[in-house]
């Protein structure tokens, strides 16, 4: 017989324990808690649990902050202050009035919240008074009263250690991580929040775990590490998405490492949707500093009238809200907008010190020393030269310590401090020092899209540079100076996807729903499901690349060599063209000799080329009638006159009958340099940097016979006949056509050949250049794919409309196929700037091979065969040919 067991019974929870439960869940399931409460609440009333009702009430205004809904947050937290209060429940009424402190803090109104944070403090007692103390440092902290909060953190941290409070010393920690992080204790922030992140991890509180990794992300951006900040901010944002809570000021941060890496326009959006986002929600600190963060973004894009709104506005509820630093900051950006849109008066000098000093004050030296190079500007404009002395020895004090932007600042304060003292030898020393400390910056990024885009941190101090290099009229000088900061993508090492699996998944995706959008569409179904699917993809794509970390190479400021620049350039001639306040001049090395031409306004050479290329788009797609195709064949006459004229003619003497090596600047990026008749039959590489070309040079060129492989992609009319008739020219080429011609086997023979010919349509991306691509028979082969090969062929042939066409960034930095084919080691790439037809292609690429594969180099092989396909079809041909260029060292 088996033992009797006398069980007591479970006792069942009462509602105020299942009230306490909604509180707990409130933090880290706020959805759910919200359900919780909403039900207890509705059960107290019924049962006249008045504790119940107030903690319930309690739950639901926890809930509505997490969730961000600060206006329910206070209506729900006064009814269960009030209630308590009724029923003289002070425990409660002062658990109520702290998280009604909380709110009242969040929305701005931090007077308020110290109030109710005083009258908590009459009841509260033991853990709760300790939890008041961390509450009420957080109020302090975002009044700049940095000092009495670290003291309320201590003091808390304490209590809670004697108490055994695991998770309240963890938000401890978390809060104090961001108040050291701005006081640049990097290493006692990253402490405390990877203690904080164990606790949770092991309560198994996952809101607040993805808090901590958002806040790593912090740390790490304000410490220059872009990728590292952006990987941890995608994590806690998929793990808030995940987990129901709301963290709509997030994103702001965000913003500041978009536009740490000159990526504006992303940040402008966002910072538009967060400021949309709580306006509607109560919660005033955050749209405070949205708005500023808005202003910051609309700074960085050149939009000064709402730079300066913004910013004014978010002064505005700073100094409304006590918030003297925040204030400083914001009067800040719109100094800088005032400054850039030239609306600064007499009395610009005054505010740009006043700026600097509450800078300073604050604790904003990177803004503070802005700020005062602002104000030495405006004192040497107007002869005071002393003053500006004043202003720049202060900043420049900072130049061998710090974040990077105050020491590139720093150096740029030093230059002009030398230059006002007519030390140019030395004014050029401290801008070069500047910009190699952002060049060891950008080497940091491992993402082909934020080296580019970081590229405009350094136009200021290259300007300048180049600016003295041409007021001293010495050719080399212009010529080192333009290089210092032209394609310094070329300069680093190849960028390279991280070891992310998820990036090929997220790529085999878009590939399909590529597919599947056009199938519909030839369908006349709806694809708008499916463009949202490939929006997302893409999207993911992106996110997950920025995440790859560079490294800081030693020499990647090593000056161009233009002694051997000249030796290996022998009979070529090299013409590189600058911008500079709106003029083109040119430096042509020749034969020797190092010269300097000015060219012109760079306005109407833009405007020649706009009209060129829609002039040859036209002709190509034969749009029009007759009439007007003859108008456009008259007006691309005209305008590569034009535009030879301005650019080419005035070194005619020099250049003779040279092979050129172009490099170009700006909008002559996209020019089809064959349709301008000083190049007609000659000779042309274009190069993104001479230094680039000059790397190229370097490497030793394989010969004929080449390893090839020939592919054809899908929808080319003559593709897989423009394949057969290449493949004698190389015994043994492989050849991918049709079903055969996918992004894995054309990745995979890219990696083991000399030339590689690609037949296939092309796209270019304006909106997103990255995802540029050619379309092969399962799906697009994007500069993503192309980045994750481990080698690329010497010689590229990219027999596809607009292949050869990037987006230019400040310094010229290029992305697009042929631009980054070029930068992972490609010696040269034949594409085409613009759309071109395929029948007449396929005879040009057939001329050109026959002459590449008997030892012409490409660029001379292009050229006969450009001509030739001229002279036996007339000058329709013109229309065909000209579009491809040679890009690379020809």
């Amino acid at each position: 017989m088996g033992r009797r067991l006398n069980l007591s019974p479970v006792a069942t929870p009462t509602l105020v324990e299942k009230a306490e439960r909604a509180v707990e869940l409130s933090r880290h399931r706020p959805p759910e808690a919200a359900n919780l409460a909403s039900d207890l609440c509705d059960q107290a009333i019924r049962a006249a649990d008045v504790e119940a009702v107030s903690v319930a009430q309690r739950a639901l205004g926890l809930a509505a902050r997490e969730l961000g809904d600060l206006t329910a947050a206070e209506l729900h937290l006064r009814r269960s202050v009030l209630t308590a209060t009724e029923a003289g429940l002070g425990q409660r009424e002062g658990e109520a009035r702290m998280t009604l402190a909380s709110a009242l803090s969040m929305s701005g109104r931090t007077d308020d919240a110290l109030e109710q944070a005083d009258l908590a403090a009459v009841v509260l007692a033991g853990a709760d008074a300790a939890r008041l103390q961390v509450q009420r440092a957080l109020i302090l902290q975002r009044l700049g009263r940095h000092d009495e909060a670290l003291e309320g953190y201590r003091k808390a941290l304490h209590a809670f250690g004697l108490l055994g409070l695991d998770a309240d010393r963890a938000r401890v920690w978390v809060n104090r991580s961001v108040l050291l992080a701005y006081r640049g204790d990097f290493s006692g922030a990253e402490s405390d929040l990877r203690q904080a992140e164990g606790c949770y991890v092991e309560l198994g509180l996952g809101v607040a775990a993805a808090e901590v990794r958002h806040n790593l992300g912090f740390v790490a951006a304000l410490q220059g590490d872009v990728p590292a900040a952006l990987s941890c901010y995608d994590a806690a944002a998929d793990e808030f998405r995940r987990l129901g809570a709301a963290r709509p000021a997030a994103v702001l941060d965000r913003c500041q490492a978009l536009l740490a890496v000159g990526l504006a326009d992303e940040a402008l959006r966002l910072a538009q949707e967060a400021v949309g986002h709580l306006q509607t929600t109560g919660m005033e600190v955050d749209l405070a500093e949205a708005r500023l963060v808005l202003a910051q973004a609309a700074l960085s894009g050149g939009d000064y009238p709402r730079a300066q709104a913004e910013s004014h506005l978010a002064r505005e509820a700073f100094v409304a809200q006590g918030r003297a630093a925040w204030a400083a900051l914001a009067r800040h950006v719109a100094l800088r907008a005032a400054w850039g849109g030239e609306q600064l008066g007499q009395g610009g000098w005054g505010e740009a010190r006043a700026t600097a000093d509450e800078l300073e004050q604050s604790g904003w030296m990177g803004a503070a020393a802005d700020a005062r190079l602002i104000a030495a500007r405006f004192a040497l404009a107007a002869g005071r030269v002393d003053e500006a002395e004043s202003e720049l020895m202060r900043t420049s004090l900072a130049r061998r310590s710090g974040p990077v932007d105050l020491r590139s600042r720093a150096w740029h304060a030093e230059a002009m401090l030398r230059l006002g003292r007519n030390d140019r030898r030395g004014a050029s020393a401290a801008l070069r020092a500047g910009l190699r400390i952002l060049d060891q910056h950008r080497a940091t990024l491992g993402a082909t899209e934020l080296r580019a885009s970081a590229a405009a941190q350094a136009t200021d101090l290259a300007s300048l540079g180049l600016g003295l290099a041409l007021a001293s009229g010495r050719p080399a000088r212009v010529l080192a100076w333009a290089e210092r900061w032209r394609a310094g993508l070329h300069r680093m090492p190849a960028a390279r996807p991280p070891s992310d699996p998820g990036i090929a998944t997220a790529l085999e995706g878009l590939r399909l729903v590529v597919r599947e959008v056009d199938e519909a569409l030839l369908a006349g179904q709806s694809a708008s499901s499916l463009v949202r699917r490939q929006a997302a993809l893409e999207g993911s794509i992106r996110r997950r690349a920025r995440h790859s970390a560079g490294r800081q190479v030693p020499g990647l400021s090593r000056p161009l060599d233009i002694g051997e620049l000249a030796e290996r350039l022998g009979e070529r001639a090299l013409v590189e063209v600058v911008e500079a306040q709106g003029t083109l001049h040119a430096v042509t090395v020749a034969g020797g000799r190092v010269r300097l031409w000015p060219l012109g306004p760079y306005a109407e050479v833009t405007t020649e080329v706009s009209q060129i290329r829609f002039s040859l788009s036209r002709l190509a797609h034969r749009r029009g009638s007759v009439a007007s195709r003859e108008a456009a064949a008259t007006a691309l006459t005209h305008g590569a006159r034009r535009l030879d004229h301005l650019v080419l003619e005035p070194l005619a003497h020099e250049l003779g009958d040279r092979p050129l090596v172009v490099v170009p600047t700006g909008a002559l990026h996209g020019l089809p340099w064959a349709v301008l008749p000083s190049c007609r039959g000659c000779s042309v590489s274009v190069a993104p940097s001479a230094a680039q070309w000059l790397l190229a040079e370097r490497r030793a060129p394989s010969g004929p016979p080449f390893r090839a492989v020939l592919v054809a992609g899908p929808g080319i009319l003559h593709g897989q006949a423009e394949v057969a008739e290449l493949a004698p020219f190389h015994p043994g080429a492989t050849s991918l056509t049709g079903t055969s011609a996918t992004v894995s086997a054309v990745g995979k023979a890219l990696r083991q050949t000399d030339v590689a010919h690609l037949a296939a349509h092309g796209t270019f991306r304006a909106d997103n250049p990255l995802f540029s691509c050619l379309h092969l028979s399962d799906g697009p082969l994007t500069v993503y794919d192309l980045e994750a090969l481990p080698s690329v062929p010497q010689h590229v042939v990219l027999s596809a409309c607009d292949a050869g066409v990037s987006s230019v960034a400040p310094g010229d930095e290029l992305i697009g196929l042929a631009a980054v084919l070029l930068a992972l080691g490609a010696r040269t790439v034949v594409a085409s700037v613009l759309p071109v037809p395929d029948e007449a292609t396929s005879c040009l690429m057939v001329e050109f091979h026959r002459r590449l594969v008997t030892g012409t180099n490409t660029a001379t092989a292009l050229a006969q065969a450009q001509a030739a396909m001229v002279d036996s079809l007339g000058s329709d041909a013109a229309v065909v040919v000209t579009p491809f260029t040679c890009f690379g060292s020809g």
